[in-house]
């Protein structure tokens, strides 16, 4: 499994099937992809705002891809005619080789324009199972519980993509607290240096990480992959 970070909380991941997870690419000013380079056979949204649901109905109109996201979301995205599959938090779902399971995250979920604001359900993480991996997305969340209780304790997790930009997000503090927890073999941190609000020394947080769990941490600057 090749898994690629395209710059803010996009990641693709590549092997039996190509999934792209928060395409937001288009203005974003660290995105090492264009919308019109990606071909994806499953589109995850977590939410709603710009800097996630960036790109995905562009790409999943042109590639004949399918968004997976929370149902509200599903709806909007399926309204301006794109194929979607519809969840919520708790459900999951296989895709012909691919499992995908909504999580909470604590965050909000909207679409934002000049003059509306349109909500779009609650926003969540994914546990993916793909290629005999459970991979982690976060999604833009804060520190919660059952990072230790339920996610951590009950799946055995490969790869976890951890926020650690703070402001919007939990910080690298609390990122490194929910890297133990979790007990995923690797982590890669997320959604930072987007912006200079979200400014992060991620090797900082990399040597916290592995000082203080037993967790491999990876540093991935936009456009870098990983073979897990």
């Amino acid at each position: 499994m090749k898994i690629s970070y395209f710059g803010h909380a996009c990641f693709m991941l590549e092997g039996k099937k190509s999934i792209i997870i928060d395409p937001f690419l288009t203005g974003n000013p660290l995105a090492a992809k264009k919308p019109e380079e990606i071909k994806a056979d499953y589109i995850l949204v977590s939410h709603g705002h710009g800097d996630h649901l960036g790109d995905a109905i562009e790409i999943a109109k042109r590639s004949g891809g399918t968004i997976i996201s929370p149902n509200e979301l599903a709806v909007y995205c399926g309204r301006k005619g794109a194929k979607v599959h519809n969840m919520h938090i708790g459900g999951a779902y296989n895709f012909d080789g691919v499992k995908v399971k909504l999580t909470p995250a604590w965050h909000g979920s909207a679409v934002v324009d000049d003059r509306d604001i349109i909500y779009t359900g609650n926003p969540c993480g994914f546990l993916i199972w793909v290629d005999d991996l459970c991979i982690y997305h976060a999604g833009d969340t804060a520190l919660f519980g059952d990072m230790d209780k339920v996610i951590g304790k009950y799946h055995i997790i490969d790869l976890a993509l951890l926020p650690i930009g703070d402001n919007f997000t939990m910080g690298p503090e609390d990122a490194v607290i929910a890297a133990g927890w979790l007990g995923a073999k690797t982590v890669i941190p997320m959604h930072y240096n987007t912006w200079p609000l979200i400014a992060q020394d991620a090797n900082l947080f990399k040597e916290s990480v592995e000082a203080q769990t037993t967790s491999k941490c990876v540093v991935l600057k936009p456009g870098e992959s990983i073979v897990l």
